[in-house]
Parts: structure tokens; C-alpha cells; sequence
């Protein structure tokens, strides 16, 4: 298991990215949550099975279908055990 928190950048707000993700992530099993930063950009902890968070991670670059990612940035953090993928506003 691993959790990373993840930055997504580019036009990720006001195209159903959170909605997107969340279904994502709980298509894998995925923990965690996601949710819109004041700059634009979408902030996401995820927390799962190591192939399951890489295929996330991938899926992050794609986004909706409606988004444009131009950045994404993972960075691997301690487990907090999260229980359900919570979409945040």
C-alpha cells in the first residue's frame, strides 16, 4: 500500500475533473480524496495496491474529457489509512 498526494494543473476546474478522478480512483479501490485549489488546480490524495496508484497516476494526465493537464506532480507520503474516496469542494 502507498499513498501519494498528487497536483494537477492546467484545465482541470469547471470540466468534471473531481468528478472524474473520484470515479477513477473507485474503479480501483483507491482511498482518499480530491478536491479544487484556489490557483486552478485540482489537489488529490490517493491512497492503494502499488499498480492500482500508478494506473491512477496515469489517468491523472488524461483527466476528463473536457480537461487539458499540463503538469502533474506525485510525491509519496506516509499512510494515513483512509477509509473512502471522498470528493471535497
Amino acid at each position: 500500500m502507498r499513498h501519494y498526494n498528487i497536483t494537477v494543473k492546467g484545465r482541470v476546474q469547471r470540466v468534471s475533473y473531481r468528478v472524474w478522478a473520484q470515479s477513477k480512483a473507485m474503479s480501483l479501490g483507491l482511498t482518499g480524496y480530491v478536491k479544487n485549489l484556489h490557483n486552478g488546480d485540482v489537489y488529490i490524495e490517493a491512497e492503494g495496491e502499488d499498480d492500482k496508484i500508478n494506473q491512477f497516476i496515469d489517468w491523472c494526465y488524461v483527466g476528463s474529457p473536457l480537461s487539458k493537464v499540463t503538469e502533474v506532480i506525485s510525491e509519496e507520503q506516509a499512510l494515513k489509512n483512509l477509509e473512502t474516496f471522498e470528493l471535497k469542494r
